[in-house]
């Protein structure tokens, strides 16, 4: 049941607090100590981190994914004479996340493992801001319809989703009458004037050093090979009702414009800004109203020009795995989002090269495309997941060097 924050501070949980996203969103919060509280923070192991936000945000509850990281935070907080609750496990999280207490939850966890906290948070009717899009990759029309159902607030918080949430008509049913297409913007990432053939040889350190951005490992690896607009492309379907043929993407370099929405008369609207997350994490927390966000204002008389490139496929093919899993049977995005997460961790540990990353997810949707049963509950979805990730470690294997 939702609470009216009518007279007091909006309790926020952060699932992800030590990654970039929940960092940003403590920063915002922070700034605003009379609208925001915090209820409860999650790392998956930064332990040290995690207490140090403890003791300055003092939240009621931290979870950690197991008992022994559980147990030296325990240790620490009552060293320092902090008395969060510390709890353990993806059930704490779920229940953190559904908290009745909880007024929104920034949702800000990596990869397919958000996916379960998610879901108990649009179940139970919260404002979920959503920084994980594999939530909305892998789940597809099953979280949409869990949104719905829960009565949920959904937010996108990834800077993109945010500009065509905000470009789009307010009533939701005007949108297909109005609406042509969408444009994803793309910086290009650290390669895009790389020659192609040259990319074999990309090393991690080269691949996590984005242009504009400051990201985690893993995200900045996605967007050097665009698989992080792939799986933008497969979110936006989702979030905004939209065919697959009507989302599009463009290489903008300098991360200004970030993103536009093309109506049926032909205007484009389009939201601008600086590269800050801070300011859709602050739009986030205070929609429909405007807070300050902390990130620099943009001055347009020292913008050195606007620039827009099509993608180059031979560049970034795995941008076009993103149709081809939305055409597949249900299940494929899913498989397409594990594939990628057992790629890009094998190229940061030096088992495969950079340009295997595609092969290996190309490999997997191909293999899996309609080799699975209905999808219609959160455990066919973790199935397909498994299955994913176990033919995907196969073709690492195939692929790495004796």
């Amino acid at each position: 049941m939702k609470t009216s924050t009518a007279g007091r501070r909006q309790r926020i949980a952060i699932l992800g607090s030590t990654g970039s996203i929940g960092v940003s969103t403590l920063d915002v919060i922070a700034r605003h100590p009379d609208r925001f509280e915090v209820f409860g923070l999650t790392s998956h192991q930064r332990v040290p981190e995690l207490v140090e936000q403890c003791l300055r945000f003092s939240p009621r509850i931290a979870v950690l994914p197991d008992r022994e990281r559980a147990r030296e935070a325990r240790r620490l907080l009552a060293e320092r004479g902090s008395r969060t609750e510390v709890l353990e496990g993806a059930q704490a999280l779920g229940q953190l996340a559904a908290e009745p207490e909880v007024d929104a939850v920034m949702a800000a966890i990596v990869g397919a493992a958000g996916l379960p906290a998610c879901m108990a948070a649009a179940a139970a009717g919260k404002r979920l801001l959503l920084a994980n899009k594999e939530a909305l990759v892998v789940g597809g029309a099953l979280f949409m319809r869990s949104v719905a159902e829960g009565g949920a607030t959904l937010l996108p918080i990834d800077s993109e989703h945010s500009a065509i949430f905000q470009c789009l008509p307010e009533d939701r049913g005007a949108w297909g009458e109005r609406i042509d297409h969408i444009v994803l913007t793309a910086s290009g990432g650290p390669f895009r004037r790389r020659a192609p053939e040259s990319l074999h040889a990309v090393t991690p350190a080269e691949a996590v050093a984005h242009p504009n951005w400051v990201m985690g490992r893993k995200i900045s690896v996605d967007s050097a090979t665009m698989m992080n607009k792939a799986l933008e492309v497969i979110e936006a379907r989702w979030l905004f009702d939209l065919a697959p043929e009507q989302v599009r993407v463009v290489i903008h370099p300098q991360s200004i414009v970030h993103s536009m929405v093309v109506c049926r008369d032909a205007s484009v609207l389009a939201q601008l800004g600086t590269p800050d997350m801070r300011v859709p994490i602050a739009y986030g927390l205070s929609f429909p109203e405007r807070i300050e966000s902390g990130a620099s204002r943009l001055d347009f008389l020292q913008l050195q020009g606007l620039t827009f490139e099509p993608v180059d496929e031979r560049l970034f093919p795995g941008l076009g795995l993103a149709w081809q899993a939305l055409a597949a049977p249900a299940g494929a995005t899913a498989a397409l989002n594990a594939a990628n997460e057992v790629a890009v961790e094998s190229f940061l540990s030096g088992t495969i090269r950079f340009t295997d990353i595609h092969t290996v997810n190309a490999r997997t949707v191909e293999r899996l495309a309609g080799r699975h049963g209905a999808v219609s509950t959160i455990d066919d979805l973790l199935d397909i997941d498994r299955r994913a990730r176990a033919e995907a470690h196969s073709a690492v294997a195939a692929l790495a060097p004796r």
